[in-house]
Protein backbone atom coordinates (compact mmCIF):
# COMPACT_ATOMS: atom_id res chain seq x y z
CA UNK A 1 0.00 0.00 0.00
CA UNK A 2 1.30 3.50 -0.83
CA UNK A 3 0.55 5.29 2.42
CA UNK A 4 2.12 8.48 1.12
CA UNK A 5 -0.42 8.96 -1.65
CA UNK A 6 -3.30 7.91 0.58
CA UNK A 7 -2.65 10.13 3.59
CA UNK A 8 -0.32 13.00 2.85
CA UNK A 9 -2.98 15.52 1.82
CA UNK A 10 -5.51 14.86 4.57
CA UNK A 11 -4.23 16.75 7.61
CA UNK A 12 -4.58 20.20 6.11
CA UNK A 13 -4.37 22.05 9.43
CA UNK A 14 -0.93 20.61 10.22
CA UNK A 15 1.79 22.76 8.67
CA UNK A 16 5.51 22.01 8.82
CA UNK A 17 6.31 25.30 7.08
CA UNK A 18 5.54 27.55 10.05
CA UNK A 19 9.02 28.69 11.06
CA UNK A 20 7.68 31.15 13.63
CA UNK A 21 6.39 28.19 15.68
CA UNK A 22 9.40 26.01 14.80
CA UNK A 23 11.96 28.52 16.09
CA UNK A 24 9.93 30.27 18.78
CA UNK A 25 12.28 28.81 21.40
CA UNK A 26 15.39 30.13 19.62
CA UNK A 27 16.77 33.57 20.40
CA UNK A 28 18.16 35.71 17.58
CA UNK A 29 21.64 34.73 18.76
CA UNK A 30 20.74 31.01 18.65
CA UNK A 31 19.28 31.37 15.18
CA UNK A 32 22.33 33.21 13.83
CA UNK A 33 24.62 30.52 15.26
CA UNK A 34 22.48 27.81 13.64
CA UNK A 35 22.52 29.69 10.34
CA UNK A 36 26.31 29.83 10.18
CA UNK A 37 26.71 26.32 11.55
CA UNK A 38 24.49 24.77 8.88
CA UNK A 39 26.16 26.83 6.18
CA UNK A 40 29.46 25.23 7.18
CA UNK A 41 27.86 21.78 7.48
CA UNK A 42 26.58 22.08 3.93
CA UNK A 43 30.16 22.32 2.67
CA UNK A 44 30.75 18.61 2.13
CA UNK A 45 34.53 18.93 1.98
CA UNK A 46 34.72 20.41 5.49
CA UNK A 47 32.41 17.75 6.91
CA UNK A 48 34.58 14.99 5.41
CA UNK A 49 37.91 16.32 6.66
CA UNK A 50 36.57 17.70 9.93
CA UNK A 51 36.30 14.46 11.98
CA UNK A 52 39.89 13.20 11.49
CA UNK A 53 41.36 16.66 12.03
CA UNK A 54 39.24 17.27 15.14
CA UNK A 55 39.97 13.85 16.62
CA UNK A 56 43.69 14.39 16.08
CA UNK A 57 43.59 17.87 17.63
CA UNK A 58 41.74 16.59 20.71
CA UNK A 59 44.10 13.62 21.02
CA UNK A 60 47.24 15.76 21.08
CA UNK A 61 45.66 18.33 23.38
CA UNK A 62 45.10 21.31 21.10
CA UNK A 63 42.71 23.83 22.72
CA UNK A 64 39.74 23.37 20.38
CA UNK A 65 37.16 22.11 22.90
CA UNK A 66 35.98 25.67 23.48
CA UNK A 67 35.26 26.08 19.78
CA UNK A 68 33.43 22.74 19.61
CA UNK A 69 31.41 23.58 22.74
CA UNK A 70 30.33 26.97 21.38
CA UNK A 71 29.25 25.66 17.98
CA UNK A 72 28.28 22.10 17.05
CA UNK A 73 28.12 20.84 20.66
CA UNK A 74 25.89 23.70 21.80
CA UNK A 75 23.52 23.17 18.88
CA UNK A 76 23.13 19.37 19.04
CA UNK A 77 23.75 18.60 22.75
CA UNK A 78 22.21 19.67 26.04
CA UNK A 79 25.51 19.87 27.92
CA UNK A 80 28.10 17.66 29.54
CA UNK A 81 25.94 16.75 32.55
CA UNK A 82 22.26 16.37 33.40
CA UNK A 83 22.47 19.65 35.31
CA UNK A 84 23.79 21.43 32.22
CA UNK A 85 20.78 20.10 30.26
CA UNK A 86 18.27 21.88 32.49
CA UNK A 87 18.09 25.00 30.32
CA UNK A 88 17.34 22.87 27.24
CA UNK A 89 14.73 20.84 29.13
CA UNK A 90 12.92 24.04 30.15
CA UNK A 91 13.18 25.53 26.66
CA UNK A 92 11.65 22.45 25.05
CA UNK A 93 8.97 22.25 27.72
CA UNK A 94 7.93 25.83 26.96
CA UNK A 95 7.10 24.63 23.44
CA UNK A 96 5.25 21.56 24.82
CA UNK A 97 8.06 19.26 23.65
CA UNK A 98 9.41 16.62 26.01
CA UNK A 99 13.06 15.73 26.57
CA UNK A 100 14.69 12.31 26.18
CA UNK A 101 18.02 12.53 28.02
CA UNK A 102 20.55 10.53 26.01
CA UNK A 103 23.89 9.86 27.68
CA UNK A 104 25.95 9.59 24.51
CA UNK A 105 29.11 7.80 25.59
CA UNK A 106 30.39 5.53 22.78
CA UNK A 107 33.22 3.08 22.20
CA UNK A 108 34.22 2.39 25.80
CA UNK A 109 35.57 -0.99 26.80
CA UNK A 110 36.02 -1.24 30.58
CA UNK A 111 33.88 -2.82 33.28
CA UNK A 112 34.30 0.26 35.47
CA UNK A 113 33.03 2.53 32.68
CA UNK A 114 30.10 0.17 32.06
CA UNK A 115 29.15 0.40 35.74
CA UNK A 116 29.46 4.19 35.64
CA UNK A 117 27.29 4.32 32.51
CA UNK A 118 24.63 2.14 34.15
CA UNK A 119 24.61 4.51 37.12
CA UNK A 120 24.33 7.55 34.87
CA UNK A 121 21.40 6.05 32.94
CA UNK A 122 19.68 5.37 36.26
CA UNK A 123 20.26 9.02 37.18
CA UNK A 124 18.48 10.08 33.97
CA UNK A 125 15.54 7.87 34.97
CA UNK A 126 15.44 9.37 38.47
CA UNK A 127 15.56 12.86 36.94
CA UNK A 128 12.71 11.96 34.57
CA UNK A 129 10.58 10.80 37.50
CA UNK A 130 10.58 14.32 38.97
CA UNK A 131 8.45 15.96 36.26
CA UNK A 132 6.56 15.39 33.03
CA UNK A 133 9.11 17.34 30.97
CA UNK A 134 11.11 14.11 30.54
CA UNK A 135 8.51 11.52 29.49
CA UNK A 136 10.89 8.81 28.15
CA UNK A 137 14.50 7.70 28.73
CA UNK A 138 16.97 5.73 26.61
CA UNK A 139 20.20 3.74 26.62
CA UNK A 140 22.42 1.59 24.42
CA UNK A 141 23.30 -1.97 25.43
CA UNK A 142 26.88 -1.27 24.30
CA UNK A 143 26.97 1.28 27.09
CA UNK A 144 26.54 -1.63 29.51
CA UNK A 145 28.94 -4.15 27.98
CA UNK A 146 31.50 -4.90 25.30
CA UNK A 147 30.44 -4.89 21.68
CA UNK A 148 32.84 -7.79 20.97
CA UNK A 149 31.08 -9.91 23.58
CA UNK A 150 27.70 -9.20 21.98
CA UNK A 151 29.15 -10.05 18.57
CA UNK A 152 30.35 -13.41 19.86
CA UNK A 153 26.90 -14.13 21.31
CA UNK A 154 25.21 -13.15 18.05
CA UNK A 155 27.51 -15.52 16.17
CA UNK A 156 26.51 -18.26 18.63
CA UNK A 157 30.11 -18.94 19.58
CA UNK A 158 30.73 -20.54 22.99
CA UNK A 159 31.84 -18.24 25.82
CA UNK A 160 34.65 -19.10 28.17
CA UNK A 161 34.20 -18.84 31.95
CA UNK A 162 35.31 -15.20 32.20
CA UNK A 163 33.06 -14.22 29.28
CA UNK A 164 30.11 -15.97 30.94
CA UNK A 165 30.71 -13.80 34.00
CA UNK A 166 31.00 -10.73 31.80
CA UNK A 167 27.75 -11.60 30.03
CA UNK A 168 25.97 -12.00 33.37
CA UNK A 169 27.22 -8.59 34.48
CA UNK A 170 25.95 -7.03 31.25
CA UNK A 171 22.51 -8.59 31.75
CA UNK A 172 22.49 -7.45 35.38
CA UNK A 173 23.23 -3.87 34.33
CA UNK A 174 20.42 -3.88 31.76
CA UNK A 175 18.03 -5.35 34.31
CA UNK A 176 19.02 -2.76 36.93
CA UNK A 177 18.20 0.02 34.46
CA UNK A 178 14.84 -1.50 33.51
CA UNK A 179 13.97 -2.26 37.15
CA UNK A 180 14.53 1.37 38.12
CA UNK A 181 12.42 2.52 35.15
CA UNK A 182 9.64 0.18 36.23
CA UNK A 183 9.82 1.23 39.89
CA UNK A 184 9.40 4.94 39.08
CA UNK A 185 7.00 4.38 36.14
CA UNK A 186 9.23 5.94 33.45
CA UNK A 187 9.53 4.28 30.00
CA UNK A 188 13.04 3.39 28.81
CA UNK A 189 14.00 2.73 25.19
CA UNK A 190 16.79 0.34 24.17
CA UNK A 191 18.50 1.72 21.09
CA UNK A 192 19.22 -0.42 18.04
CA UNK A 193 22.80 -1.03 16.95
CA UNK A 194 24.65 -2.96 14.22
CA UNK A 195 23.12 -6.16 12.80
CA UNK A 196 26.00 -8.32 14.02
CA UNK A 197 25.06 -7.61 17.66
CA UNK A 198 21.35 -6.84 17.25
CA UNK A 199 19.87 -10.34 17.73
CA UNK A 200 21.27 -10.48 21.26
CA UNK A 201 19.98 -6.97 21.98
CA UNK A 202 16.55 -7.92 20.62
CA UNK A 203 16.40 -10.96 22.89
CA UNK A 204 17.46 -8.92 25.92
CA UNK A 205 14.80 -6.32 25.13
CA UNK A 206 12.04 -8.94 24.84
CA UNK A 207 13.16 -10.53 28.11
CA UNK A 208 12.91 -7.13 29.83
CA UNK A 209 9.44 -6.56 28.33
CA UNK A 210 8.30 -9.94 29.66
CA UNK A 211 9.29 -8.82 33.14
CA UNK A 212 8.28 -5.18 33.17
CA UNK A 213 5.58 -4.57 30.48
CA UNK A 214 2.76 -6.60 32.03
CA UNK A 215 0.58 -3.63 32.96
CA UNK A 216 2.01 -0.81 30.84
CA UNK A 217 4.83 -0.17 28.39
CA UNK A 218 8.04 0.47 30.30
CA UNK A 219 10.70 -1.12 28.05
CA UNK A 220 10.86 -0.32 24.32
CA UNK A 221 13.00 -2.02 21.69
CA UNK A 222 14.08 -0.25 18.50
CA UNK A 223 13.21 -1.42 14.97
CA UNK A 224 15.39 -0.12 12.13
CA UNK A 225 13.11 -0.17 9.10
CA UNK A 226 15.97 0.38 6.65
CA UNK A 227 16.56 -3.31 7.29
CA UNK A 228 14.40 -5.45 5.01
CA UNK A 229 13.54 -7.91 7.82
CA UNK A 230 12.44 -5.51 10.56
CA UNK A 231 8.80 -4.97 9.64
CA UNK A 232 8.31 -8.72 10.01
CA UNK A 233 10.30 -8.68 13.26
CA UNK A 234 7.92 -6.06 14.64
CA UNK A 235 4.92 -8.21 13.74
CA UNK A 236 6.54 -11.34 15.17
CA UNK A 237 7.33 -9.61 18.46
CA UNK A 238 3.78 -8.32 18.68
CA UNK A 239 2.50 -11.88 18.30
CA UNK A 240 4.82 -12.97 21.12
CA UNK A 241 3.59 -10.12 23.30
CA UNK A 242 -0.07 -11.01 22.72
CA UNK A 243 0.59 -14.70 23.36
CA UNK A 244 2.59 -14.11 26.54
CA UNK A 245 0.49 -11.25 27.90
CA UNK A 246 2.70 -8.15 27.82
CA UNK A 247 2.62 -4.83 25.97
CA UNK A 248 5.14 -4.38 23.15
CA UNK A 249 7.21 -1.20 23.33
CA UNK A 250 8.55 -0.19 19.92
CA UNK A 251 10.66 2.71 18.73
CA UNK A 252 10.46 2.97 14.95
CA UNK A 253 13.42 4.46 13.10
CA UNK A 254 14.82 4.16 9.63
CA UNK A 255 18.39 3.43 10.75
CA UNK A 256 21.84 4.83 11.40
CA UNK A 257 24.48 2.41 10.11
CA UNK A 258 23.71 1.99 6.41
CA UNK A 259 27.18 2.52 4.92
CA UNK A 260 28.87 0.45 7.64
CA UNK A 261 26.34 -2.38 7.16
CA UNK A 262 26.68 -2.50 3.37
CA UNK A 263 30.46 -2.35 3.54
CA UNK A 264 30.70 -5.21 6.03
CA UNK A 265 28.26 -7.37 4.06
CA UNK A 266 30.34 -6.85 0.92
CA UNK A 267 33.62 -7.59 2.68
CA UNK A 268 32.34 -10.76 4.34
CA UNK A 269 30.29 -11.97 1.40
CA UNK A 270 26.80 -12.14 2.85
CA UNK A 271 23.60 -10.46 1.57
CA UNK A 272 23.19 -6.88 2.73
CA UNK A 273 20.56 -6.53 5.47
CA UNK A 274 19.73 -3.04 4.18
CA UNK A 275 16.77 -2.27 1.94
CA UNK A 276 17.61 -1.97 -1.77
CA UNK A 277 16.52 1.68 -1.92
CA UNK A 278 15.03 4.53 0.09
CA UNK A 279 11.54 3.92 -1.29
CA UNK A 280 11.59 0.43 0.26
CA UNK A 281 12.62 1.87 3.63
CA UNK A 282 9.84 4.47 3.40
CA UNK A 283 7.30 1.79 2.48
CA UNK A 284 8.18 -0.42 5.45
CA UNK A 285 8.42 2.50 7.87
CA UNK A 286 4.98 3.76 6.95
CA UNK A 287 3.58 0.21 7.01
CA UNK A 288 4.97 -0.12 10.55
CA UNK A 289 3.11 3.06 11.54
CA UNK A 290 -0.09 1.59 10.11
CA UNK A 291 0.47 -1.72 11.93
CA UNK A 292 1.19 -0.07 15.27
CA UNK A 293 -1.85 2.19 15.08
CA UNK A 294 -3.97 -0.87 14.21
CA UNK A 295 -2.81 -2.44 17.50
CA UNK A 296 -2.34 0.66 19.63
CA UNK A 297 -3.92 -1.02 22.67
CA UNK A 298 -1.10 -3.59 22.78
CA UNK A 299 1.74 -1.67 21.11
CA UNK A 300 3.18 1.53 22.55
CA UNK A 301 5.42 3.18 19.99
CA UNK A 302 7.69 6.14 19.39
CA UNK A 303 7.96 7.31 15.79
CA UNK A 304 11.56 8.49 15.62
CA UNK A 305 11.71 10.25 12.28
CA UNK A 306 12.82 13.44 10.56
CA UNK A 307 10.73 12.55 7.50
CA UNK A 308 7.91 15.04 7.03
CA UNK A 309 5.81 12.63 4.97
CA UNK A 310 5.93 9.94 7.66
CA UNK A 311 4.98 12.47 10.35
CA UNK A 312 2.00 13.57 8.30
CA UNK A 313 1.02 9.96 7.59
CA UNK A 314 1.05 9.11 11.30
CA UNK A 315 -0.98 12.21 12.14
CA UNK A 316 -3.53 11.18 9.53
CA UNK A 317 -3.61 7.57 10.74
CA UNK A 318 -4.46 8.75 14.25
CA UNK A 319 -7.38 10.80 12.93
CA UNK A 320 -8.57 8.08 10.57
CA UNK A 321 -8.58 5.45 13.32
CA UNK A 322 -10.03 7.70 16.01
CA UNK A 323 -6.90 7.63 18.19
CA UNK A 324 -6.53 10.58 20.55
CA UNK A 325 -3.55 12.81 19.73
CA UNK A 326 -2.48 12.51 23.36
CA UNK A 327 -2.74 8.72 23.53
CA UNK A 328 0.21 7.73 25.78
CA UNK A 329 1.06 4.85 23.41
CA UNK A 330 1.97 7.24 20.56
CA UNK A 331 4.93 9.65 20.45
CA UNK A 332 6.69 11.54 17.71
CA UNK A 333 10.42 12.08 18.26
CA UNK A 334 13.29 13.99 16.67
CA UNK A 335 16.86 14.91 17.63
CA UNK A 336 17.81 18.15 19.34
CA UNK A 337 19.00 20.70 16.82
CA UNK A 338 17.20 19.07 13.89
CA UNK A 339 13.69 19.22 12.40
CA UNK A 340 12.32 21.83 14.79
CA UNK A 341 9.67 22.48 12.14
CA UNK A 342 8.35 18.97 12.84
CA UNK A 343 8.74 18.84 16.61
CA UNK A 344 7.28 22.21 17.52
CA UNK A 345 4.51 22.28 14.92
CA UNK A 346 3.40 18.78 15.98
CA UNK A 347 3.45 19.83 19.61
CA UNK A 348 1.55 23.00 18.73
CA UNK A 349 -1.11 20.74 17.14
CA UNK A 350 -1.36 18.83 20.47
CA UNK A 351 0.52 15.63 19.57
CA UNK A 352 2.93 13.91 21.99
CA UNK A 353 6.45 14.94 20.99
CA UNK A 354 9.85 14.43 22.62
CA UNK A 355 13.34 15.42 21.51
CA UNK A 356 16.47 13.34 22.03
CA UNK A 357 18.84 15.53 24.06
CA UNK A 358 22.34 14.00 23.96
CA UNK A 359 24.78 14.91 26.69
CA UNK A 360 28.17 13.82 27.98
CA UNK A 361 31.83 14.86 27.91
CA UNK A 362 32.66 16.66 24.67
CA UNK A 363 35.37 14.20 23.67
CA UNK A 364 33.05 11.24 24.26
CA UNK A 365 30.15 12.60 22.18
CA UNK A 366 32.25 13.64 19.16
CA UNK A 367 31.20 10.51 17.14
CA UNK A 368 27.56 11.48 17.68
CA UNK A 369 28.22 15.08 16.61
CA UNK A 370 30.02 14.03 13.42
CA UNK A 371 27.09 11.79 12.44
CA UNK A 372 24.72 14.73 12.81
CA UNK A 373 26.89 16.86 10.52
CA UNK A 374 27.11 14.08 7.95
CA UNK A 375 23.34 13.51 7.98
CA UNK A 376 22.82 17.12 6.96
CA UNK A 377 24.93 16.76 3.83
CA UNK A 378 22.97 13.78 2.53
CA UNK A 379 21.12 15.77 -0.15
CA UNK A 380 23.74 16.57 -2.75
CA UNK A 381 23.57 19.69 -4.89
CA UNK A 382 21.11 21.69 -2.79
CA UNK A 383 20.78 23.34 0.57
CA UNK A 384 19.59 20.96 3.23
CA UNK A 385 16.06 21.21 4.52
CA UNK A 386 17.44 22.39 7.86
CA UNK A 387 19.31 25.32 6.38
CA UNK A 388 16.43 26.34 4.14
CA UNK A 389 14.09 26.59 7.13
CA UNK A 390 16.63 28.53 9.16
CA UNK A 391 17.12 30.94 6.25
CA UNK A 392 13.35 31.39 6.03
CA UNK A 393 13.13 32.30 9.73
CA UNK A 394 16.22 34.52 9.58
CA UNK A 395 14.55 36.46 6.77
CA UNK A 396 11.21 36.56 8.61
CA UNK A 397 12.97 38.12 11.61
CA UNK A 398 14.96 40.40 9.27
CA UNK A 399 18.26 39.35 10.84
CA UNK A 400 20.10 39.56 7.53
CA UNK A 401 19.76 42.14 4.80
Amino acid sequence: MDYRLQYMSKTDQLSFENTEVAFRHSSNHDLKRAYWLFRVININFLVKIGPPITNFAVKIGLPIKGLIRATIFKHFCGGETIRECEKTIKSLEAGHVGTILDYSIEGEDSEAVFDDTRDEIIRTIKRAAKEKAIPITVFKVTGAGRSALLEKLDARKPLDASEEQEWQKLKDRVQAICEKAHSVDIPVMIDAEETWIQDTIDQLALDMMRKFNREKAIVYNTYQLYRHDKLQSLKNDHEVAVKEGFILGAKLVRGAYMEKERKRALEKGYPSPIQPDKASSDRDYDAALDYCTDHVDKIAFVAGTHNEDSCRILADLLDKKGIDHKNPHVYFSQLLGMSDNLSFNLADAKYNVAKYVPYGPIKAVLPYLFRRAQENTAIAGQMSRELSLIVKEVKRRKLVK
